[in-house]
């Protein structure tokens, strides 16, 4: 479920960011972000998540957002996919398994820390911004207590 989850926000997320005009697209995307699917597989999320298609390609429907794809707990995430934490003065770089990174920041995101000005994910490192060395300290220490 947790995999399904992942794949259809990643699925919202390429929608959002651009035009993709068939499946064939929507599936090299994913790919890139390290989800292999298949076309059944794509069919059935384009159907779960309500995409319409439009002439300029995929889109979510009017006035409907990421509504009932809650990511999983931040902890959760945390601990099935982050690998390490390391503060770099005030920056805390966040290493997770392949194609886990973009999640992880949303989860965190979502958290609001005080500690913690933005994050940028790529597919498997998050940099997170903080205010100084300090707050990446502590925001390092409460990813490794989520690790366990």
């Amino acid at each position: 479920m947790l995999n399904k989850t992942l794949r259809q926000r990643a699925v919202l997320d390429v929608v959002r960011q651009g035009s993709i005009a068939n499946q064939d697209e929507l599936q090299r995307a994913l790919r890139k972000r390290g989800f292999r699917v298949t076309q059944a597989t794509l069919s059935r999320d384009i159907r779960d998540l309500n995409l319409i298609k439009t002439a300029a390609g995929y889109a979510l429907p009017q006035g409907e957002g990421a509504a009932g794809l809650a990511l999983p707990p931040v902890k959760r995430l945390v601990r099935e996919f982050v690998l390490d934490a390391r503060p770099a003065q005030n920056l805390l770089v966040v290493k997770t398994i392949i194609g886990s990174a973009q999640p992880v920041a949303a989860a965190l995101d979502e958290q609001e820390w005080d500690e913690v000005l933005g994050t940028i994910a790529g597919d498997d490192t998050i940099l997170i911004v903080c205010p100084d060395k300090e707050a990446a300290k502590k925001v390092a220490m409460r990813i490794e207590e989520m690790l366990g």
